[in-house]
């Protein structure tokens, strides 16, 4: 996987494994939300950053202890 540096991109593939009503108010705000972080951190970063989410760790959620919903 190449690194992401498009805000949109990287909102799209951190929101896919929700499966989102793509045109559901909650989905615009959440998107609206993402982006304002992400331009906000690249402003203040001294150098323009891209996320390689294929070197991220995997993670383990235990459902029995954060219920099943």
């Amino acid at each position: 996987m190449q690194p992401i540096d498009n805000p949109t991109a990287i909102i799209d593939f951190c929101l896919a494994p929700l499966n989102l009503d793509t045109g559901s108010e909650a989905e615009r705000e959440v998107r609206r939300r993402l982006e304002h972080v992400i331009k906000t951190f690249r402003a203040k970063a001294p150098q323009p950053v891209a996320i390689d989410f294929s070197s991220m760790p995997s993670q383990v959620i235990n459902e029995a202890a954060h219920g099943y919903e």
